[in-house]
């Protein structure tokens, strides 16, 4: 799999519960849960957001549901 440079495409100042709340949707519109999506409260200065764990039948629904809103897609 090859790599990306992250730092290019980083959008400054995101709050990241504004961040959960918009994937929570996005992954609501998918009929994806994320049981432990949340801001990561331990590194506010990081602005983190914890995906936590999920079955591997939900990993994939997710791998797919990224597939094909990312096919046709800009890398940024």
């Amino acid at each position: 799999m090859g790599t990306r440079n992250t730092d290019s495409c980083r959008a400054p100042d995101i709050d990241p519960n504004v961040a959960v709340e918009a994937l929570k949707v996005a992954l609501d519109d998918a009929e994806i849960v994320l049981p432990s999506l949340r801001a990561d409260i331990a590194s506010p200065d990081l602005a983190l957001v914890e995906l936590g764990r999920v079955r591997a039948d939900v990993a994939m629904r997710l791998a797919t549901a990224l597939r094909g809103s990312l096919a046709g897609s800009a890398t940024c």
